[in-house]
């Protein structure tokens, strides 16, 4: 299974864009995927806490299906001072996407576009901000996001496939609509040892826009490199941020080191 993710991203990050093709077979190309990672953050925003916690982190296509998830559990000792003691113990990003061209049979393709989705985003937050209220009923943080709208694979020079969707944010804790996301990713293979382990640029990029409050727009950007094998991944990142989540003054470079077990 973990071969088979490696293969089909070295894959995707070196292939000329070819359009999805789901004529004969649309589990054809379905995989799964599953690890756990050990992270500790430094500096991290919004809040500028220093501290560990433990991530399963989840994917694979399964037909119509593209699925891509994680779990945070933070302050695995319970220590009470811990920067997260005081705060949410649990983060959870869960991000299905259907496939227009599997659901359809109609190949979207077109350039360096691959394929087309309905894509979703839900985050929740499992802890203090979660179901906390003011005087007047309304909710004083967000602990549950949900997003809609449209996905796309496209191919880059040099980066290869990558993710690019745009969301309409709905705030359910507050029953509003608030703003637009929009949201790509990538993993580059950049250098392949001899024993097959590799070294890769992977990451993300989430900004936000539109968004009701002091700030309008903000976000994040991830740029990991990463050592990996067929069963572990060694790794180092840094994460830039821009008035994330729309808070005024969070602004700044967070740092991540990770190890990875493969499943």
């Amino acid at each position: 299974m973990r071969k088979t993710l490696i293969a089909l991203s070295l894959a995707a990050a070196t292939a000329p864009a070819l359009a999805a093709d789901y004529s004969d077979d649309i589990h054809a190309n379905d995989y799964t995927w599953l690890q756990f990672n050990l992270m500790y953050a430094f500096n991290e925003l919004p809040a500028d806490t220093d501290h560990e916690y433990l991530e399963m982190e989840f994917g694979g296509r399964s037909g119509i299906f593209d699925l891509y998830g994680y779990v945070d559990l933070f302050n695995l000792t319970n220590d009470e001072s811990n920067d997260k003691a005081a705060n949410d113990r649990m983060f959870m990003k869960f991000a299905p996407r259907l496939s227009l061209d599997a659901a359809t049979g109609i190949d979207f393709s077109y350039g360096a576009l691959n394929e087309l989705y309905i894509a979703s985003e839900f985050t929740i937050d499992g802890g203090s901000s979660y179901g906390k209220f003011n005087d007047e009923g309304k909710p004083t943080e967000s602990g549950f996001n949900s997003k809609i709208g449209i996905g796309s694979d496209f191919n880059v020079p040099f980066m290869g496939k990558m993710a690019l969707n745009l969301y309409g944010v709905y705030d359910m804790n507050a029953k509003d609509w608030n703003g637009y996301q929009i949201s790509t990713n990538w993993f580059k293979p950049l250098h392949t040892f001899d024993n097959g382990s590799f070294i890769a640029y992977q990451g993300y990029i989430d900004y936000q826009f539109g968004m009701k409050g002091d700030v309008s727009h903000g976000g994040a950007m991830f740029n990991g490199f990463y050592w990996h094998t067929d069963r572990y991944a060694l790794g180092y990142g840094l994460k830039g941020y821009s008035d994330v989540y729309g808070i005024d003054g969070a602004t700044g470079v967070a740092h991540y080191i990770n190890a990875s077990y493969k499943f």
